[in-house]
C-alpha cells in the first residue's frame, strides 16, 4: 500500500497477508483523488470520515493530503490496530481510528463532515442503505461529498443525492452531494 500524494508521497506500508481487507488499488486511487481535486480543496480544514477503513489506505491518503481531521471506522481488530500503528508510524494526531461497527457510529454521530468515504466489503447485504443513512442522519456537511466504493452491480444512480459514477477496472466509485 503507498500513498500517493501530499506529505507523506510515495510511504509504503506492507499490508500482513492475513488481512481479509481489500485495499483500493493505487490506481482506482490515484483517479479518484484526481476527480476529488476538482470538488474538494483537503488543505482547507476538512474534517473526513473513512467508513469501513480497512488497511487505513483512504484514511492515510486524506492525512497526507491535509485534512485537519480524520475518523476512521473499522470494526476488525487487526485491521483497527493496523491504522493505529500506520498513524504512530508517520506521528500524526490528525487521524482518530475508532474500533467499531459503521452502521452504529452512522446512527449515533452527530458531527458532520466535509468529506465521508465508504469502502464496504462489496458482498455487504446492507451496502446499498449506506447513502440514504449517511443523508437521513444529516452527517454531510451542506457542500460536503460522500464517496462511496462499491461493485459494478450497485447502482445509484436513482439517489436524489447522486451526482457522479467513476469505474476504474472493478472498482466503482459513486459520488453523492
Amino acid at each position: 500500500m503507498r500513498v500517493i500524494s501530499g506529505i507523506y508521497k510515495r510511504r509504503r506500508f506492507d499490508v500482513p497477508r492475513t488481512f481479509k481487507a481489500r485495499p483500493t488499488t493505487d490506481f482506482a486511487k490515484e483517479n479518484l483523488f484526481n476527480v476529488l481535486n476538482n470538488y474538494i480543496d483537503f488543505e482547507d480544514g476538512v474534517i473526513a470520515l473513512d467508513l469501513f477503513a480497512g488497511t487505513g489506505s483512504i484514511s492515510i491518503e486524506l492525512v497526507s493530503r491535509g485534512c485537519d481531521r480524520v475518523i476512521s471506522i473499522e470494526k476488525d481488530p487487526a485491521h483497527y490496530s493496523f491504522i493505529c500503528k500506520i498513524m504512530n508510524e508517520v506521528q500524526t494526531d490528525k487521524c482518530l481510528p475508532i474500533r467499531g461497527d459503521v452502521f452504529k457510529f452512522i446512527n449515533n454521530s452527530r458531527e458532520k463532515f466535509d468529506f465521508i468515504f465508504a469502502d464496504p466489503p462489496y458482498a455487504l447485504k446492507d451496502l446499498a442503505s449506506i447513502p440514504e443513512l449517511i443523508f437521513q442522519n444529516e452527517l454531510l456537511k451542506e457542500d460536503g461529498l460522500f464517496v462511496l466504493e462499491h461493485g459494478k452491480e450497485n447502482n445509484f444512480e436513482d439517489n436524489p443525492h447522486f451526482i457522479e459514477r467513476r469505474i476504474y477496472g472493478s472498482v466503482n466509485f459513486s459520488l453523492f452531494r
